[in-house]
């Protein structure tokens, strides 16, 4: 149980990044390139945080040799 809510997590984590790289994007493309920069910076931590809970739910529940 622990692992799938961990990945859940981790999933909805890159979800939000993707919406952020798109914010991103739409900043750059308007001109506005603090708002693109900063945008890139969020998506760049989100995804950081996404990968972080994929591979640590994955590490964190296997289970143990004995």
């Amino acid at each position: 149980m622990k692992r799938a809510i961990g990945l859940v997590i981790g999933v909805v984590y890159l979800f939000v990044a993707f919406l952020a790289v798109g914010n991103s994007s739409r900043g750059w493309a308007g001109g506005h390139s603090d708002l693109g920069f900063w945008w890139a910076v969020i998506a760049a931590l989100l995804a950081a945080a996404g990968l972080g809970a994929l591979i640590g739910s994955w590490i964190h529940s296997r289970p143990r040799d004995a």
